[in-house]
Formats: structure tokens, C-alpha cells, sequence
């Protein structure tokens, strides 16, 4: 049952007017100069990088499905960094920063719904991989624009549901323990820390977010790649096998790469939560693993490259011009 306390203090607990204070690094006098440095660079250079390539993807008038889907991963990863990043590198310089009720409520909505919209949209990159090896044939006619802007569409619509279906429950709990959040930003495991109800309660909804936004597209992600290692089976050329899978390789690493920080950090129970630890991994993949996804795509995939490679040639010609 709630303490008598907490039953007190539900009304001001969830007034709007409320302000949280961001405790961010403040442990870290000795390392938060360095720790600045090194993830500023990182943040201009994975903006830098996705700016190019949905600039690259936006010049090119023939743009094939994967291209359409990579240019709204870009816009996805510049938006979800803008959301977390300055706030992270300002608690760097601070010792620790308010954010009002709303503003919570606002940067967990967007955090949540720009990262599931990403999972959805891995989704559609792999139903993309699955139709062109395994039904090549029909590949131009099944994954036509329309089809592709309406997964477009489906992907961030499910996503910002879901996370505001999230942010509603977790932001009507009482908050009944101090404002103090030991975060640099507002996480969903950070804020349910803080409210004061019984612990598979306050959990629930989070459970329910991860089943809707990693399990089930995770599933159907492995369900497109069991079926398309089926198909690769019955390749008898080696080498087609091999350009088939290597068109595969890019997805797979940032499906990897988000699934797995994802898992991490929201897929566990209460008692192996850790502040100091939660930290720096979500530092680490608020910061660096949204700098390997234009990496990752730039070098993998040759339609990038040869976008990239265009882009430099005509840099080039209109410099002899």
C-alpha cells in the first residue's frame, strides 16, 4: 500500500507548475571538461553526418525504397539528438539544470516516440530487404512510393502513440520522493524511480512499451531474416549469396546496434537500477551510436556512396567553373 505521505502529496506531486532538477554529472568534477569536449565533437559530427546524407538522398531526383527509408532514419537520428544531446552537454557544465513539469513530460514523449519510431521503421527496412530477395521479381511493383510513404507514416504515428500512451501513465503517478533526478535527461527508468507506488504498478506501462516497441518489431525483423536466409539457401551461386547478404549487412548492424542499447537499459527489472551506471550507457548511446549509423550506412552501402560520390564531383566541377 502507499504511504500515508505519498496519499498527501498525489496533488502537488502532479501539478504542472512542478520543476525536477537534472543532477546530471555532478559526481564527475574531474572528467566533465573532457567528457564536454569529446561529445560535443561527437554531436556536430553525427549531426554533420546525417545532414549529408538526407541532403544526399533529397538532391537525388530517382530515389529506390532503401534511400527513402535511410533519408528518414537521418531526419529521425538529427531530431532524437537535438532532443537529448544539448541538455547532456549542459549538465556537463552545470552541476545540475531544472526542467519544468512539462518539459519533462515533452523531452520523454519526443525521446520515447523518435526512438520507437525508429524501431518501426527498421521494421520497413527489413520487410524492404525481404521483398527484394525473396520476391525480386516483384520487387518494383510490391514496394511502390505510395506503399513506402504510408510505412513512412505508419512508423512515426506509432511510435508518438505509443510514447504519448507511455508519458500520460508515467506522468500520472505521484511523484512522492524528491524532484532530484539522477539523469542528465528525462528516462523513463530515471522519472519512475521517483514515484512512489507499489513497483510492478509503476512498471507496467513501461513493460507495455517495450513488448509494443521492441519485442514485436523485433520478431518481425527475425521473422524477414529467417525467411530470408530460406531463400538464400536455395542460391546455388556463392557469390549471389553473398551480394544478396551483403545488402543485408547495414540494417543488421543498426538493428543490432539499437536493439541491443535499447534492451540494455528499459528491458530489466527495478532492482538492477543504477544511476551512476544508466548514465553513461545512455550516454553512450544518446552520443556515439547515432554517430555509427551514418558511418555504418555511408560505408556499407553503395548507393550512399555513390550519392556521396556525386555530390563530390559536382563540388568539384563547379570549383573549375
Amino acid at each position: 500500500m502507499p504511504c500515508d505521505s505519498c496519499m498527501e502529496r498525489d496533488n502537488r506531486s502532479t501539478d504542472v507548475t512542478m520543476e525536477f532538477l537534472l543532477l546530471g554529472f555532478s559526481e564527475l568534477l574531474c572528467l566533465r571538461v573532457f567528457l564536454f569536449l569529446i561529445f560535443l565533437i561527437v554531436h556536430l559530427v553525427t549531426l554533420a553526418g546525417n545532414t549529408i546524407i538526407f541532403m544526399a538522398v533529397i538532391m537525388e531526383t530517382s530515389r529506390p525504397p532503401m534511400l527513402f527509408f535511410l533519408c528518414q532514419l537521418s531526419v529521425i537520428e538529427l531530431c532524437y539528438t537535438l532532443v537529448i544531446v544539448p541538455k547532456a552537454l549542459l549538465s556537463l557544465v552545470v552541476d545540475g539544470s531544472t526542467i519544468s513539469f512539462i518539459g519533462c513530460a515533452v523531452q520523454m514523449h519526443l525521446f520515447v516516440a523518435l526512438g520507437g519510431a525508429e524501431c518501426f521503421l527498421l521494421v520497413a527496412m527489413s520487410y524492404d530487404r525481404y521483398v527484394a530477395i525473396c520476391q525480386p521479381l516483384h520487387y518494383v511493383a510490391v514496394m511502390s512510393e505510395r506503399l513506402c510513404l504510408r510505412l513512412a507514416l505508419a512508423c512515426c504515428l506509432g511510435g508518438f502513440a505509443i510514447a504519448l500512451g507511455l508519458t500520460v501513465a508515467v506522468f500520472r503517478l505521484p511523484f512522492c520522493q524528491s524532484h532530484r533526478i539522477d539523469h542528465f535527461f528525462c528516462d523513463v527508468p530515471a522519472v519512475l524511480h521517483l514515484a512512489c507506488t507499489r513497483s510492478y504498478i509503476r512498471e507496467l506501462p513501461l513493460l507495455a512499451a517495450c513488448v509494443l516497441l521492441l519485442l514485436l518489431p523485433f520478431l518481425l525483423i527475425l521473422t524477414s531474416y529467417v525467411c530470408i536466409a530460406a531463400a538464400l539457401l536455395h542460391v546455388t551461386s556463392s557469390v549471389g549469396r553473398c551480394k544478396a547478404f551483403s545488402t543485408c549487412i547495414s540494417h543488421l548492424a543498426i538493428t543490432l546496434l539499437h536493439y541491443g542499447s535499447a534492451t540494455f537499459i528499459y528491458v530489466r527489472p527495478k532492482a538492477s537500477y543504477s544511476p551512476s551506471r544508466d548514465k553513461m550507457v545512455s550516454l553512450v548511446y544518446t552520443n556515439i551510436t547515432p554517430l555509427l549509423y551514418p558511418l555504418v550506412y555511408s560505408l556499407r552501402n553503395k548507393e550512399i556512396r555513390g550519392l556521396l560520390g556525386k555530390i563530390l564531383r559536382r563540388r568539384k566541377i563547379a570549383q573549375l567553373n
